[in-house]
């Protein structure tokens, strides 16, 4: 989405915060009876830890990547996967600097149990009051677009988000001068590109959308030397395939200006808190659960002739192959060019295994797969080579997934395309919430799906 100016931006990325530091300073008046220096830098810390809003991910009435609508149980579970991981680091800080008895222990807890109930209400009641508020035309910026083509609609359709704050007036486009876009809209095609220049002067236009094909070079230089003349802020909308763009952005190479396409989110410090992270989780959590480690493989021998680990090959990051380990489920161990994959009351899957599968259990050997470098913590998770090779032919950017480390589990998984992928769709829906992880990843972002995925095992949903 580009960059959108004004205060409905401002308000997307600060409404968290500010719930979250009000909250806190009501808690402290409260409880304490004042709001001093310890409870400022606390404030400050809650701050940077969610600024610019990215406690709650979803808003309520909003879509997902598959288009459903976002209800009040998973705005529930988005705001208190959210404010979980935040709690807990800033109790280890607390702890680690002995700062826990500066704050009145009733002032923290009611502050803890308080935030997401106050989350959860002002994402409920946003959507209801904020198209009034944004309706007023002293908080609305006017915005045109240079392209009535299917590019043009599509920003002219997120740019209707109300929390964007934006009025989208028309279009202007040569080929449909004085009339409307080639498709059903609200907009008008306002007049030809010539005369969007005198427009934008004489209509207080605020933002200017170039949204023309990259093949229009000579159109879009003649339409920015007009433009000097105007105070709008002009973005250009490239039309280098929209939906697929992981991580975008603009770089430079010794001054000279490069636009990232499809790029890992892990490059530089974000790759070092990755790394950091996926060790520190796999090793404090197989130190836990090696006692299980232990019972499941006895299990496992007891149950049937075989090995207790069973080994695939499986594709990792940049697409290189890797061995990936679980507990064996089923009596044949495939690994070839052709797998099937398991499926509902699978004679494969012994009665063991099939509780194994059932409680994903199975998984666990994948946080040795984690210390060896090979494997994340959370990222798209991995497939049979066969099954990349059969998939990579039929969806349109299968392969981008394979950009980061496979993940025990990810943002798909938790978002109910676990399990069977039986069909095409299915895969493409799973695909579509992996590249969505790229595009959005965050630390924060990983903490919740590590949560919400011990929420999907106790449902034992889509696994056998």
């Amino acid at each position: 989405m580009p960059a959108v100016p004004g205060p409905g931006s401002l308000l997307r990325a600060t409404v968290d915060p500010v719930i979250a530091i009000a909250t806190l300073a009501g808690a402290a008046a409260w409880f304490d009876g004042r709001f001093d220096g310890a409870h400022l830098i606390l404030a400050l810390l809650v701050f940077a830890m969610t600024f610019p809003g990215s406690i709650v991910r979803v808003g309520a009435g909003s879509r997902d990547p598959a288009g459903r609508t976002v209800g009040s149980a998973a705005l529930a579970a988005d705001v208190v996967t959210g404010w979980l991981p935040i709690v807990a680091v800033l109790a280890l800080l607390g702890w680690a600097s002995g700062t826990l008895g500066a704050f009145d222990a009733r002032m923290l807890v009611a502050w803890a149990a308080a935030t997401p109930v106050a989350l959860f209400t002002t994402h409920r009641l946003l959507p209801l009051v904020l198209p009034r508020i944004m309706a007023s035309d002293a908080l609305r910026r006017t915005a045109v677009i240079a392209g009535a083509n299917e590019l043009g609609r599509r920003l002219a359709e997120r740019l209707r988000d109300p929390m964007l704050g934006v009025r989208v007036a028309g279009y202007f486009d040569d080929r449909a001068a004085g009339g409307r876009p080639h498709a059903a809209s609200a907009e008008e095609t306002l007049g030809s590109l010539s005369a969007l220049a005198d427009y934008a002067r004489t209509h207080r236009v605020d933002i200017i959308y170039i949204a023309l094909p990259m093949a229009s070079q000579p159109r879009i230089l003649s339409l920015l030397e007009a433009l000097r003349d105007t105070t709008a802020s002009i973005y250009f909308v490239p039309d280098i395939f929209v939906s697929d763009l992981i991580q975008a952005r603009i770089d430079s190479v010794g001054g000279l200006p490069v636009v990232a396409v499809c790029e890992t989110p892990f490059r530089g410090l974000n790759g070092f808190v990755k790394t950091v992270t996926d060790y520190a989780l796999a090793l404090g959590i197989l130190f836990f659960i090696s006692p299980l480690l232990v019972a499941i493989a006895i299990g496992v021998k007891l149950s049937s002739p075989g090995p207790i680990l069973f080994k695939q090959r499986r594709y990792g990051v940049d697409g290189r192959k890797i061995v990936v380990y679980k507990f064996r489920s089923m009596t044949v161990a495939e690994d070839g060019d052709v797998v099937k994959q398991a499926t509902r009351n699978d004679a494969r899957v012994t009665k063991f295994g099939a509780f194994l599968r059932a409680s994903s259990l199975d998984e666990l050997p994948q946080f040795i797969n984690v210390l060896q470098g090979r494997m994340s913590v959370v990222g798209p998770r991995p497939h049979a080579v066969a099954h990349n090779e059969l998939y990579r032919k039929l969806i349109r950017g299968y392969m981008i997934r394979h950009k980061v480390k496979p993940g025990i589990t990810g943002l798909a998984q938790v978002n109910g395309w676990r399990g069977e992928t039986d069909s095409v769709d299915k895969m493409k829906m799973r695909v579509l919430y992996d590249l969505e992880y790229l595009r959005n990843w965050s630390l924060l972002l990983d903490l919740q799906i590590v949560l919400k995925t011990a929420l999907v095992v106790l449902k034992r949903s889509n696994a056998y």
